[in-house]
């Protein structure tokens, strides 16, 4: 699958959220790349910030938070789309549940690590 194809499936997964979920995001950008920088395979996404309950107010020119997929490492889990499907919102909404201030142990009791 191409990235522009990736992208596109990334962007409808993240538009078929609950809307409760993602209302309160703020200064918050999705973004995908091929892999993490030190070219792990295990990793299918990331949040890169402060979370909600640790932030303070964002001052002049703060850098949003980021949440990142990981095309390859999802491509590499999945057999099919309808997998890659799944697999890409159970990352979407793990990482933004980082941002939310849920961490992995909690994740994990819910489910969702």
């Amino acid at each position: 699958m191409s990235l522009e194809e990736f992208e596109h499936l990334v962007g409808e997964e993240l538009d078929a959220l609950p809307e409760g979920m993602v209302e309160g995001l703020d200064n918050v950008v999705f973004a995908v790349e091929d892999r993490p920088d030190d070219g792990s395979q295990g990793v299918l996404g990331v949040y890169e910030g402060f979370d909600l309950p640790g932030r303070a107010d964002y001052g002049y020119m703060q850098l949003p938070d980021r949440i990142v997929l990981f095309r390859e490492p999802l491509l590499d889990t999945c057999n099919d789309e309808t997998h890659l499907r799944e697999e890409v919102r159970v990352t979407l909404i793990h990482e933004i549940a980082h941002y939310y201030g849920i961490d992995d142990a909690q994740l994990h009791e819910l489910g969702w690590a």
